[in-house]
């Protein structure tokens, strides 16, 4: 990447990522070495905090787990504090391959797009593996949102993504959702009339910790998302109102 790289923040929600955090920071230094890196930990039990600062990332802790969304709202909130202008967002688990950043963030630098979203299926030569489960309900969400705005995504669940200054103003006025945010904050960023791209990338499987889709939370997040995307619809073209 260029000088623009300290535009950058890169943000990674972390929960009890000790053995792969440091991995993650190191590497995304060694892809941008002029962005700025922020771990949020979300009340780690482990040494997630410590590998993440000796890694070379900002540090900021939550006291008590809040959850991934509220994770990543920290991240945004950090990000107008301290003037950044794009985010990318991973997580710190070794799912998102670091040297793919350039990839997120290009549509975003080029005033290509607002929002860019990572997806492991448009990649050339696929071989990523997910549950029966969670792949029927990618390609359920992924297809409301193709009826409701008439634009495909093949990937709504991907937690891989970079966006601009004015889309995550957007998603630090109260809104955001503190567990899944998916498909129904896509929505709110198309009815905002933000312009969202999905790019390839090659993505790992989890190299270990838990899934936050592990257990009965399937089945939660499910009618959740069901009745978020309900209410964002209901907004409409209001969601214009909150961008300045």
């Amino acid at each position: 990447m260029t000088h623009e790289d300290s535009r950058v923040l890169v943000v990674i929600p972390a929960c009890n990522e000790q053995g792969r955090i440091g991995r993650v920071v190191r590497s995304v230094k060694a892809t941008l070495p002029a962005a700025s890196v922020l771990v949020v930990n979300d009340c780690s039990t482990d040494d997630t905090e410590r590998e993440a600062r000796e890694a070379g990332a900002t540090v900021v802790n939550h006291l008590i787990h809040l959850g991934y969304g509220a994770g990543l709202e920290t991240g945004y909130l950090y990000a107008l504090k301290h003037g950044s202008d794009i985010i990318v967002q991973m997580d710190g688990d070794g799912q998102h391959i670091p040297e793919e950043i350039p990839k997120i963030i290009s549509p975003v630098l080029n005033g290509e797009a607002d929002i860019t979203l990572g997806s492991r299926y448009l990649h050339p030569g696929n071989d990523y593996r997910t549950s029966f489960t969670r792949r029927v309900g990618q390609k359920f969400f992924g297809m409301i949102f193709s009826l409701l705005t008439g634009y495909r995504i093949t990937d709504p669940t991907s937690g891989f993504q970079g966006m601009n200054r004015k889309a995550f103003e957007l998603f630090s006025r109260g809104f955001f959702p503190h567990d899944f945010p998916d498909v129904d904050v896509l929505l709110m960023a198309h009815y905002a009339g933000f312009r969202v791209k999905e790019v390839d990338v090659i993505m790992m499987e989890r190299s270990g910790g838990l899934s936050m889709h592990a257990g009965m939370k399937p089945f939660y997040y499910v009618i959740k998302m069901i009745l978020s995307i309900g209410m964002v619809i209901l907004r409409g073209r209001r969601w214009k109102h909150y961008v300045s």
